[in-house]
């Protein structure tokens, strides 16, 4: 990942307080993580920065849609996604990102590159298993379901030549069976 500018924020010249910061999220940005299992996104992505006089608390929040292929289907779909996280950022002698939502930086520091929490909130609040909302309904409509639907009538109309064809020796056959 290539730092940005964009998602650095210089909490060293900020009063203390909340200060709110809106990003918005496009597949350029996925690029840049080499993440490609997004074909198109748009996500807005909320930051409130509350600065204390001895740590940071920041609130992500985002809402917005991901173009992902259907599980099933394999057809791609818009799938709407939301999510939120929380992360403490203190001061200590090193950097130290071990925990989820603490993160602590040397007492020098003064920005947060925010680019990777925004990456992780939004890539875990996509599901695993991704469904069209066509096949939940029964609504989707694509080539393969309509080539599929012509075989599956021809299979049928195959299937009843095959009854009216039956060789009358397997009659006299099956009439042993219930003459017992």
């Amino acid at each position: 990942m290539k730092s940005t500018n964009e998602y650095l924020i210089p909490f060293i010249g900020l009063k203390l307080g909340k200060h709110q910061f809106e990003f918005t999220i496009n597949k350029k940005f996925f690029d840049e993580f080499s993440f490609d299992e997004f074909e198109s996104c748009d996500i807005t992505v909320e930051v409130v920065l509350e600065k204390k006089s001895t740590m940071l608390e920041i609130n992500f929040k985002h809402k917005g849609t991901v173009n992902v292929p259907c599980d099933l289907t394999g057809e791609p779909f818009d799938l709407p996604i939301k999510g939120k996280i929380k992360l403490v950022v203190q001061f200590g002698d090193e950097f130290n990102n071990d925990n989820d939502e603490l993160l602590i930086l040397p007492h020098g520091e003064h920005q947060i590159d925010l680019a990777q929490y925004i990456y992780e909130m939004i890539v875990l609040s996509v599901p695993h298993k991704r469904i069209h909302p066509g096949v939940k309904d029964g609504t989707l409509q694509t080539e393969a379901l309509q080539k599929l639907n012509e075989l599956q009538v021809k299979e049928i109309k195959e299937e009843a030549k095959k009854e009216d064809d039956i060789d009358p020796r397997w009659d006299k056959l099956k009439q042993l069976l219930t003459d017992k």
